[in-house]
């Protein structure tokens, strides 16, 4: 009992001088930390294509009011009652009799 007692303390001394040891060899990431967030900021920016479209963009409507509210109207009833799908399991059955009687 006693000599399985000190083999599992010179174990944990062991285990915990190790970590110990190697807490100093870690690194940590100042590099990384100070670029943080550079490439999604980079990504995004190119993606945009033109930064001031707002500004030179032209203000004529190409759909009228009535057509817009038609068209989102019908968008959202789509999703209300949406069409059921065929049954795929039905395909090639037949509703004649087995032809052996």
């Amino acid at each position: 009992m006693k000599l399985e007692l000190v083999t599992l303390v010179r174990r944990a001394v062991l285990v915990l001088s190790a970590c110990a040891a190697l807490n100093g060899c870690m690194s940590s990431t100042p590099i990384w930390d100070a670029h943080f967030g550079q490439a999604l900021k980079a990504v995004n920016q190119a993606q945009i294509i033109d930064p001031d479209a707002a500004a030179h963009a032209n203000a004529t409507p190409s759909m009228d009011g009535t057509s817009a509210v038609t068209a989102m109207d019908s968008y959202d009833k789509s999703f209300r009652s949406p069409t059921p799908p065929a049954n795929a399991f039905v395909i090639g059955v037949g509703t004649g009799s087995s032809g052996g009687q």
